[in-house]
């Protein structure tokens, strides 16, 4: 089993809700972000409220064993660059979407 934090885009909200659960179904343990369909996107939240988001889903992937990284599309935007690279600071394995499923 292994600990994974899903980072990307919330706008592929439900694509991380259908491989997180297919990646438990195979033992995994999933650690996703919050999401509140009346606030979709970052800017929906105030400056601190943000900022207490991206702490927290930072310390989401210092617990994990691996970021899985929801690109559909190939899309990678630049808070998902930044967990990628924060990830990749602490020797995490990085899983991409498009090379599992």
């Amino acid at each position: 089993m292994k600990i994974i934090t899903v980072c990307g885009s919330l706008k592929f909200y439900k694509e991380m809700m259908e491989v997180t659960e297919k990646m438990e179904l195979k033992g995994n343990c999933m650690l996703v972000p919050i999401y509140n369909p009346s606030k979709p996107n970052k800017d929906d939240f105030t400056e601190e409220e943000a900022l207490m988001l991206d702490k927290m889903h930072k310390e989401r992937i210092k617990l994990a064993d691996a970021i899985l990284v929801v690109n559909v599309d190939n899309y990678i935007g630049n808070s998902t660059k930044s967990e990628i690279e924060f990830a990749k600071s602490l020797n995490k394995e990085i899983l991409y979407y498009t090379d599992l499923f």
